[in-house]
């Protein structure tokens, strides 16, 4: 060993390894498997974003630096949507700045807002890689448990808030659950932050992914919200955008700069060219992804259905948001174990509920976003029949 390896400790040592990388290793080496795993979707980008690259390689000054906050024309385009599809008007008070995905936008406000130490509280289960940037930053996530429908516990968050608490993050639609929450407990969530002086972290990736009557809220758009309200949004789920990473936040003025040098340190400027295809993208606008919505929510209806048949060995709670099911399996197994054995054994992949942060239990992240009918109907039953031969 040498003396750099042996004397040498770093803060990604205190990071959890994402199980998502180990999961798709395990389908490499099964290639029939079919994946309930990554939360994608399955359809492209919408002709708009992809004729909007002529655009861009029309004009040699986009190969040269530009805007650390994003270029002109997305930065209305997306001022226009904020306004439409989430009531969220820009003042004197707010600001946007285009990311390099939602998670980049994570990051940034996480660094603007925290010294080394301080508190995020996370409702569990928890998205993985805002646990691992708040721990990547030398800062502390503060666990708060979800009711048995994966809804918020107003209480239960009120009671975590500390001196270093320096912000409350949510998630709806929610990744992992499924869940959609209430405009009324995110309005609770965010005049709490409002009342306690500390920020009100939405993250609304799934805006677009509701089913069954359920309406997505954005905290951005309530009243006086704007000084204490940081909204982080992707065009990756409803735009089939994944790999383009983009996505914006909307954040108090007062922040602005911070994020900035954490901005201009880490990216410079985002990706130009994926700048001009998000355009595009905005041009298609909402309908795009509701044409599609609609045959994910027969996927949606055919997983609901089959799970219901397997209700003796697995709890399913309510999940009209994102495209995910979130299992409690009646085991004593642990869940990576379980994992493991349905792929190898039984051609189906899934998630392990423990790389969301529950542990008391063996849980599974089930997701439909990317499967066709055939290929949802196949992989729901062999996740159904390697549960019950396994459970």
């Amino acid at each position: 060993m040498s003396l750099i390896t042996k004397n040498f400790n770093t803060r990604m040592d205190r990071v959890q390894l994402p199980l998502i990388p180990v999961v798709s290793e395990l389908i490499r080496h099964n290639p029939e498997t079919i994946s309930l795993g990554q939360g994608l979707v399955g359809y492209p980008p919408p002709p708009q974003a992809i004729a909007a690259l002529q655009s861009f390689l029309a004009q040699p000054s986009n190969h040269l630096y530009q805007a650390v906050t994003g270029i002109e024309p997305l930065l209305r385009a997306i001022a226009t949507k904020l306004a439409t599809d989430n009531q969220i008007n820009l003042s004197a008070q707010n600001q946007i700045v285009v990311t390099a995905g939602s998670n980049m936008a994570f990051v940034n406000a996480i660094l603007a807002i925290t010294q080394a130490e301080d508190e995020i509280i996370l409702n569990t289960p928890y998205y993985f890689n805002h646990e691992m940037a708040i721990a990547m930053i030398n800062c502390r996530s503060v666990l708060v448990s979800t009711d048995q429908d994966y809804q918020l516990d107003l209480s239960a968050i009120a009671q975590a808030i500390t001196p270093k608490t320096k912000a409350i993050v949510t998630i709806s639609p929610n990744n992992p659950t499924g869940a959609v929450y209430p405009e009324a407990s995110l309005k609770a969530v965010n005049d709490l932050c409002r009342d306690r002086g500390i920020y009100h972290i939405s993250d609304e990736a799934y805006e677009y992914f509701t089913y069954d009557g359920a309406k997505h809220t954005s905290p951005g758009a309530f009243a006086n919200s704007e000084a204490h309200t940081i909204s982080l949004f992707s065009l990756s789920k409803a735009y089939g955008f994944a790999s383009w990473r983009i996505g914006y936040m909307v954040v108090p003025q007062q922040l602005l700069m911070s994020i900035k040098k954490v901005q201009d340190t880490n990216l410079i400027c985002p990706p130009v060219v994926s700048q001009y295809a998000a355009l595009g993208a905005l041009q298609a606008g909402i309908s795009y992804c509701q044409k599609h919505l609609k045959e994910i929510a027969k996927v949606r209806s055919i997983v609901n259905k089959q799970l219901q048949t397997i209700t003796d060995i697995c709890t399913i709670s309510p999940a009209n948001g994102a495209f995910y099911f979130f299992l409690t399996v009646n085991t004593n197994l642990n869940d990576l174990e379980l994992v493991k054995q349905l792929v190898e054994n039984h051609q189906v992949a899934v998630i392990p509920g423990s790389t969301f942060g529950i542990e008391n239990g063996c849980y599974l992240r089930v997701a439909y976003g990317s499967l066709q009918l055939s290929t949802a109907e196949a992989g729901i039953q062999r996740l159904i029949s390697g549960l019950r031969a396994i459970c």
